[in-house]
């Protein structure tokens, strides 16, 4: 948590933000929270990501509307694979802040505050920009609306019409192999959408082909900013947070007598909590049961973040005790969190085959353990940058430099998040003919 120079000037701006409109409703984040418990009985798949961390400087309606598109061919691409419903949340209108594992960041000899994302100071490296500034929370508040707004629009406004589902690809990966195959698939769709349209079966008579529901999630670390976004349904007098409809609880904010935790455990959204190799297994079902305790299915969500080389070794012994213990979880893979170096070229980055390798060894897990993989938690971005190595386009160590833009750490691109999508969807074809053979 931060530490602000002037305490009185928090208070003031918290209790501002009190005042103002909620982002989001309680009736959404219900509706998330059973779609939620549709995939948590097998019947859907979570689709989470977006940005590391959003930023003010590259706020701008291009950027949401590409990324918004990614994850509309994600998808398509899911659904087609699976046959069900692909539950889709952005990691988007919110997500500003960032954990940080020191106060202080050092650059030669000079050391300063670090960066905590653009809600609380700045990414340049000076002094005045890493003072702590309690006014970014109203900004980050205004872009979340404008964000919000322009997402609904897409979603609800005939831009998510399966029959466009051609006009989602992104001009710099029109000539990827990824890309090829979403074409294909793209065919398919609009073969059957033909075929319902000349049986009298158009999307303006069904609203789920011309448009689509579409959620936010962000990292619930600033506890004051979520404080002060947090509101009492007049309905149920249960209370919500209304910056996002789901928030999580991070890696390093999860430790028994959390103040995050208890901040979850109070509202009714949907929330997650990140596991990893340092999760205890008594821990486990402790905030299991902080979290959930009325083991309500779509409320918790597990995100496993293990890293390639860890995940088969620790990611068993979690899922074992969830299903012993009859816990009602939504399974998800963040497989970028662990897989993170630095490269040659002095760059964070992330090697695509490591983020493939981590969502293969989680699937084939669940099928061994006979559970329900179900979902994905990526960083990922509509931009055209160059911050993960590996995929199709075979970005090295080298080419880092040409588009690195990230203000935390690095992104899919495009064309590396559609690769991601078909190996999921691969992985969950082969579930839905394993079970039909049974």
């Amino acid at each position: 948590m931060p530490t602000y120079p002037d305490p009185d000037k928090v208070a003031a701006v918290e209790q501002d933000l009190r005042a103002y409109p909620p982002l989001v409703f309680a009736g959404e984040a219900d509706r998330l929270r059973s779609s939620l418990g549709d995939v948590s009985q097998g019947r859907a798949f979570l689709l989470q990501g977006g940005d590391c961390a959003e930023s003010f400087a590259e706020f701008h309606p291009d950027n949401i509307r590409d990324t918004f598109r990614v994850l509309l061919q994600m998808a398509v691409v899911l659904t087609f694979a699976a046959k069900r419903p692909v539950v889709k949340v952005g990691r988007l209108a919110g997500q500003f802040a960032k954990p940080r594992s020191a106060d202080m960041e050092k650059k030669g000899d000079v050391e300063l505050p670090s960066y905590r994302g653009d809600i609380i100071n700045d990414i340049n490296f000076t002094e005045d920009s890493r003072i702590p500034n309690p006014d970014r929370m109203m900004r980050a508040y205004t872009q979340a609306a404008a964000s919000l707004n322009l997402l609904r629009a897409f979603a609800q406004g005939g831009y998510a019409n399966l029959e466009r589902v051609h006009g989602w690809t992104l001009d710099f990966v029109q000539n990827s192999p990824a890309t090829d195959r979403y074409s294909i698939i793209a065919d398919k769709i609009g073969e059957a959408l033909d075929f319902m349209q000349a049986c009298g079966v158009s999307a303006e008579q069904v609203p789920e082909l011309n448009g689509t529901d579409f959620y936010t999630s962000h990292e619930a670390l600033l506890l004051g900013f979520e404080e002060a976004m947090t509101r009492q349904d007049s309905i149920s007098g249960d209370w919500y947070d209304t910056s996002a409809h789901m928030l999580w609880v991070g890696d390093r904010t999860r430790f028994d007598g959390s103040a995050h935790l208890e901040f979850l455990r109070g509202i009714s959204n949907p929330v997650a909590m990140k596991v990893g190799p340092t999760t205890k297994l008594d821990d486990l079902l402790k905030f299991i049961d902080l979290l959930n305790p009325n083991n309500t299915p779509g409320r918790l969500t597990l995100i496993g973040r293990f890293g390639s080389e860890k995940v088969a070794e620790f990611l068993p012994g979690l899922v074992r005790t969830v299903a012993r213990e009859g816990k009602a979880v939504v399974w998800s893979c963040d497989p970028m969190h662990g897989n993170t170096i630095k490269s040659s070229s002095g760059f964070k980055t992330r090697p695509f085959e490591r983020i493939l390798n981590e969502v293969k060894d989680f699937f084939a897990i669940h099928r061994a353990e006979g559970t329900y993989a179900g979902g994905i938690h990526c960083e990922m971005t509509g931009q055209n940058v160059t911050e993960c190595t590996g995929g199709a386009q075979a970005i090295t160590d080298e080419a880092l430099a040409d588009r690195y833009r990230t203000h935390c750490d690095p992104r899919l691109n495009a064309s590396q998040s559609l690769d991601l999508a078909f190996l999921i969807a691969e992985s969950l074809a082969e579930e839905r003919q394993a079970l039909a053979a049974e």
